[in-house]
């Protein structure tokens, strides 16, 4: 029960006429309606001559007549207190010469001025120049809630709700409890001053109200709220998945696999709802015992993803109270990468072969002109043959039948990710121009620009130093070149062998109309063209920019 508020002793008043009669007592006080207030007093008065006689003491209302006026407080149980003043308004023992007056359950009409009155046999005195001013004002106070911390989620707690001014005795107070972590709770329970009850993580920042409601001449209430502070472990774990500042994707459990485009920037994210804090570590792999983390805050970057970023990545919530783990596992995947197409004639007619590198693996299929040819297949005319392995798809070609001059074969490459194709171009003479790989249609014009003057340059040189070096040659070793031949074109390497069978059958003419030569004249001349380190660029507007990059290869004898 709270004790009563003891006020300060404020002594007022003097000395009375006569030395043996005096009183200290405060000369006013303040309560708020419906609480209650002591008032310290101690007294003196003249010894009576029959000191087996009761003490009587009494507080009476300034200007009321001790002799007929009822008092509001005494002791004298043959001249009982007003009724609206009964059992609110006490006196302590005055057999200490304490004068001291309790009031409780203060009510408006309280407010006033009191007077203190002995009488002891023949002596009768009242107190009436030291007298005690009494104000009521309004309820203002507001209840104390004490929480016995800390609040930890799962472990059972208390909550004591009390009102400052309230004193035993007084009218009965009503508390009420009320509040979503409280809700289930019965009703009893939430009517008690001191309330138990077991916190839930999503109690922590919830709000608990205390009211307490009394009657004093009408119906007063108060109330306090307080916001609770719950400790847990960390729950609802989660990684944010961010490209170029924007989130697109928030793992809420672990998984397998997540494909991240090859080259991209990634962002990790990891949160965790815990209180306090958790503290956030990235780790390579599971995060093992006394692992040293590769990121000691929530947030990981990979600034461009490759093999190398494939695998686990952890992130790992410590707490107090527990801690949480989170997984994702890394696959880089890309887009195709062409090699190829390589074509060579034969006995049979033309072959060709095309590989293409891509994750996930990708898809081949030749363009013969206007027709698509893809999967295994084969008929009279041409047969396709496909595999694959991981990342890697082949397909060959095999074309028996005649081609028309100018016919455009093409290896085309694609997966979800993107396409790359590559073109070549069969012409007269059995000649056959490549196309550069490029991805579906675009390649930067001015890279294929360059790479055409250049290539253009790379052959006269080279045509230049043939025909030098033929011309030096002894004529005994190879005839010399005739006019309205075409040389041979090509680079970086040179020589000749024996050609163990005609490079067209017997009958068939050279172009300047001359007769072949016999099959022991007969030298084939070649070069080998060498691209050393040529990488796809990867276009930067593939709507905006197309180009094509051609070398020319030809064939020639004598």
């Amino acid at each position: 029960m709270v004790p009563l508020l003891l006020l300060p002793l404020l002594w007022g008043g003097s000395l009375q006429g006569q030395q043996d009669y005096w009183i200290r007592v405060q000369e006013s006080v303040t309560v708020q309606k419906g609480l209650c207030v002591h008032v310290p007093c101690s007294f003196s008065y003249e010894e009576s001559s029959t000191p087996s006689q009761s003490i009587l003491t009494y507080w009476y209302e300034k200007g009321a007549n001790p002799k007929t006026a009822s008092p509001v407080a005494t002791n004298d149980p043959n001249k009982p207190a007003k009724k609206e003043f009964q059992n609110r308004f006490l006196l302590a023992d005055p057999g200490t010469n304490n004068c001291s007056l309790s009031i409780r359950d203060a009510r408006t009409s309280d407010s006033g001025t009191y007077f203190f009155r002995v009488e002891r046999g023949t002596v009768k005195y009242s107190y009436q120049k030291s007298m005690l001013s009494v104000q009521v004002t309004a309820l203002t106070e507001t209840p104390d809630i004490h929480i016995l911390e800390p609040l930890e989620a799962g472990r059972p707690t208390q909550l004591t709700c009390s009102l400052p001014g309230a004193c035993e005795g007084g009218s009965p107070l009503t508390l009420s409890w009320v509040g979503d972590a409280l809700d289930s709770l019965n009703t009893q329970t939430l009517h008690s001053s001191v309330l138990t009850f077991t916190p839930r993580p999503q109690d922590h920042g919830s709000k608990v109200t205390c009211l307490v409601v009394a009657v004093v001449e009408t119906l007063v209430t108060t109330r306090k709220t307080v916001q609770l502070n719950v400790s847990y472990a960390p729950r609802n774990l989660t990684i944010d998945i961010s490209f170029r500042n924007v989130t697109v994707l928030k793992i809420l459990q672990n998984t397998s696999s997540l494909p991240i485009l090859e080259g991209e920037a990634v962002r990790l994210l990891c949160e965790a709802d815990s209180n306090p804090p958790a503290e956030l570590n990235w780790f390579r792999g599971s995060p093992a015992l006394n692992a040293t983390p590769i990121s000691s805050t929530a947030t990981l970057e990979l600034p461009h993803v490759g093999t190398a970023e494939e695998g686990e990545f952890s992130c790992l919530a410590r707490h107090p109270l527990g801690s949480q783990t989170l997984s994702l596992s890394l696959s880089v995947v890309f887009s195709p990468q062409l090699l190829g197409p390589s074509c060579s004639w034969e006995d049979q007619g033309l072959h060709c072969s095309c590989f293409s590198r891509a994750q996930p693996a990708p898809s081949l299929r030749w363009r013969l002109g206007l027709g698509l040819l893809e999967g295994n297949h084969s008929n009279a005319s041409y047969m396709v043959t496909s595999w694959s392995d991981g990342p890697w798809a082949n397909s060959s070609l095999s074309l028996s039948r005649e081609l028309s001059a100018g016919l455009r074969l093409s290896c085309e490459a694609s997966n979800v990710h993107g396409a790359q194709s590559a073109t070549v171009l069969l012409l007269p003479g059995k000649s056959v121009y490549l196309a550069g790989v490029v991805p579906a249609g675009v390649v930067p014009a001015a890279l294929g620009g360059a790479g055409v003057m250049a290539l253009l340059s790379l052959c006269l040189c080279l045509l230049f130093l043939y025909i030098v070096r033929a011309r030096r040659k002894p004529a005994a070793g190879r005839p010399q070149i005739r006019d309205g031949e075409d040389p041979v074109e090509g680079t970086a390497n040179w020589g000749s062998k024996e050609n163990p069978r005609p490079e067209k059958p017997p009958d068939q003419v050279s172009p300047t109309g001359d007769a072949p030569p016999s099959e022991e004249q007969q030298e084939l001349h070649y070069a080998s063209l060498s691209f050393h380190g040529l990488k796809p660029r990867k276009p930067e507007d593939q709507e905006a920019k197309s180009t094509h990059v051609y070398a020319e290869i030809k064939k020639t004898s004598k």
